[in-house]
């Protein structure tokens, strides 16, 4: 397992403001789905060590996540990332202050695994634990480290209230981020996730699993105006998202257009796919810049965050609009979009500020919208 390991080492990140003087050190942990990781990060907003256990190797030759497959990894690899962590970051689990685990929303397998993890380690040894919902470790991350779309550092931390664009495989909304534990949904999707159109079409074309890299690399090289696709809702009033009609456009397309295909064609495609889907997106944040509960609070930063805010069209085109409505453009640097710890262990932080702790036995959930924290 060892090997597998990735070590992703993120130096110091300055804090804007005054450090604290003996600041408070998280353990975060996460196995949501498909990564087993963990982080020490502390209130002065650094990463001491940071240890990500990919099973993408396990799951590429499915095409997708196997949940009995993904939890049984957690299982096997939970105690070397955890023992790894406090190796790399120079510390002992006595060194810690406070111990965050995702509680959910994810698999339920995983989330039990590195859940009951977190509680053990806090039981044995009488520190503080934060049940994290995983939504809200995506939604605070810029607040610890924020880049711009071209990949420049950015202020190290985004102030509140802001307006958040939260897409990944398994979730799509605009949210309205008010404080921690403070999220009211503006948009969100009827269907499928942008993350799980991404990949559904990079396996239609036989690309590969994860999908949503790869879509965005070969569109790097193509036509986004090659090929027609829909723009649902796009003519619609709201800020809520479809992404199931693009997808069965796609598939209809190939159908039609059965394979081998060329190089130039999947490239073609592929552009043209994240095109629509970028197009849909802009569309649906500009409807929210303008409904009135976002006007009311007059936030001054748009914060796209969750795996797709790794994708590049997605991150310009975001910017873009930002710039267009007199606001900051901020994203996490692009190894804090994807699931990691780092992001658990600084929504424990966060958390923990204002005494939100574990006081009784909670059960780990596979479904937990934020606006229920």
């Amino acid at each position: 397992m060892d090997e597998k390991i990735i070590h992703m080492d993120m130096g110091t990140l300055t804090s804007n403001t005054t450090g604290d003087a003996r600041p408070t050190l998280c353990l975060g942990i996460e196995s949501s789905c498909d990564e087993t990781s963990a982080a020490i990060v502390d209130s002065n907003r650094n990463i001491l060590s940071h240890i990500i256990y990919s099973q993408i190797p396990e799951h590429q030759k499915y095409g997708g996540v196997v949940p009995e497959l993904a939890a049984r990894a957690h299982i096997l690899a939970i105690d070397s990332v955890i023992e790894e962590t406090l190796k790399r970051a120079g510390k002992t689990i006595d060194d810690i202050d406070v111990i965050a685990a995702t509680a959910g929303p994810g698999l339920i397998g995983g989330v039990l695994v590195g859940w009951m993890a977190a509680t053990g380690i806090a039981q044995s040894t009488g520190k503080p634990l934060i049940a994290v919902n995983h939504l809200e470790g995506h939604a605070l991350v810029p607040r610890l480290s924020a880049t711009a779309a071209n990949g420049e550092n950015g202020a190290t931390s985004v102030e509140f209230p802001y307006l958040l664009m939260l897409a990944s495989g398994g979730h799509c909304q605009i949210l309205l981020v008010r404080g921690v534990g403070q999220y009211e949904l503006i948009g969100q999707t009827l269907d499928d996730s942008a993350g799980d159109a991404f990949d559904k079409v990079a396996k239609m074309l036989g690309l590969g699993y994860p999908g949503g890299p790869i879509v965005d690399a070969r569109a790097k090289n193509g036509n986004p105006r090659a090929f027609a696709f829909p723009r649902p809702l796009c003519d619609k009033p709201g800020c809520d998202f479809s992404f199931s009609g693009i997808k069965t456009a796609a598939r209809t397309f190939l159908d039609k257009n059965p394979a081998p295909h060329s190089d130039e064609f999947i490239n073609d495609f592929c552009a043209s796919f994240q095109a629509s889907v970028v197009d849909c997106i802009s569309n649906r944040i500009t409807n929210a810049m303008r409904d009135n509960r976002v006007r009311d609070a007059g936030p001054k930063t748009l914060v796209v965050a969750g795996g797709v805010a790794k994708n590049s069209a997605i991150r310009e085109a975001l910017e873009k609009l930002a710039q267009k409505n007199n606001m900051t453009f901020a994203a996490p640097p692009m190894n804090l979009c994807t699931d990691n710890g780092a992001m658990i262990a600084w929504a424990g932080i966060e958390n923990y500020r204002i005494g939100r702790v574990v006081r009784e036995p909670i059960a780990p959930r596979p479904r937990w919208p934020l606006a229920e924290l």
